[in-house]
């Protein structure tokens, strides 16, 4: 089988591997068909944690395909069923496993394509209790944003903002895959959107998705246009993951009692923050990593009901590392996705 695996910065190489063995007990075997690109794939392309790394290792840490061989005692998948394999290695044993909160596994052994081998390849198997079936109708290319593009929202707005119907949101980076998501998930319960976004282009597409107010943060402010926009109230919830560049514009766009969600930090992992204002004015700031596998099937149920993500281009296996570059020169709209 192919292979796209990672041998150092920067140093991706395609190459031929031997096939999988048969699935054992509790596995299935799955042939990838699309792998969307995420900046996880950027920082490991990047070379970020290769000390707790053993290298060469598979890249891709979302992707979809379709069951092709069963090993003994499966129930759940048949032949020819379409699925979206969880990211990362849970223990199933662990309080949070058990209770359905996968992202919080007390015990993970890593994510795929970044501490593990990841999605790049043909072929893999996978347990059974790690993969989700993908409804009919929602092709692999949409399915395959599922687990970070979709998932990654519906837990940040849905789980820990607890995002409310008529409400306000500023969400950063709208041209960005979860950005793109984030706009349509918002929009679709009613909320004023507002949205930042690096040039007129994307502004224009931004619009055609949902949002109701959008701003170049190259010509403006953006903490500045959201509170004269907002009459200097605020907005109830500002999604971001750009980090410390607009992590302190973001506190200001903030009604009082208002809720930050943050999943990202590609600006930087580090900054200044005002503890005064921060009690004062009672803000909510939540943490969100990933996502669960029930958000994974809520993620796909959406796109079965037409919510497809915004695919912004399509590269073969052989030209992943032009995706990744692409994505890493923030020429996008929507998600990169890599097909087999």
């Amino acid at each position: 089988m192919r292979a796209l695996r990672l041998h150092g910065d920067r140093d991706l190489r395609l190459e031929t591997l031997d096939d999988p063995p048969a699935p054992a007990a509790g596995e299935v075997q799955v042939r990838v068909r699309a792998v969307a690109l995420n900046f996880l794939d950027v920082w490991g392309y990047r070379g970020m944690a290769f000390a707790k790394r053993k290298l060469p290792q598979v890249a891709g840490v979302e992707a979809a395909g379709e069951v092709v061989a069963i090993g003994p005692g499966v129930t759940r998948f048949s032949l020819g069923d379409a699925v979206v394999p969880y990211g990362a290695e849970t223990c199933r044993e662990c309080r949070a496993c058990r209770e359905g909160r996968d992202n919080l596994c007390e015990n993970v052994r890593g994510i795929m394509g970044f501490h593990v081998d990841g999605m790049a390849r043909e072929l893999m198997n996978r347990p059974e209790r790690l993969l989700v079936k993908v409804p009919a109708g929602v092709p692999f290319t949409d399915a395959a944003c599922a687990a970070i593009g979709f998932g990654t929202v519906q837990h940040m707005l849905f789980d820990n903002a607890k995002l409310e119907p008529g409400e306000t949101i500023l969400v950063h980076a709208g041209g960005s895959g979860i950005g793109t998501a984030a706009i349509k998930m918002a929009k679709a319960i009613g909320c004023t959107v507002y949205t930042t976004v690096g040039d007129d282009e994307k502004g224009e597409k931004a619009r055609a998705l949902g949002a109701d107010h959008v701003i170049n943060y190259r010509e403006e402010r953006f903490e500045g246009e959201v509170r004269r926009l907002t009459k200097r109230k605020g907005v109830d919830v500002v999604f971001e993951h750009v980090g410390a560049d607009t992590w302190n514009g973001s506190l200001l766009c903030l009604k009082r009692g208002g809720r930050l969600v943050t999943c990202g930090s590609t600006s930087g992992v580090t900054t200044q923050m005002n503890l005064m204002q921060l009690f004062q004015q009672q803000y909510r700031i939540f943490g969100s990593f990933g996502c669960s596998m029930r958000n994974i099937a809520q993620s796909l149920e959406k796109m079965a009901a037409g919510m497809t993500p915004v695919i912004d281009s399509t590269f073969p296996l052989a030209d992943f590392a032009q995706g990744l570059e692409r994505l890493e020169g923030r020429k996008v709209f929507g998600k990169v996705v890599v097909t087999l």
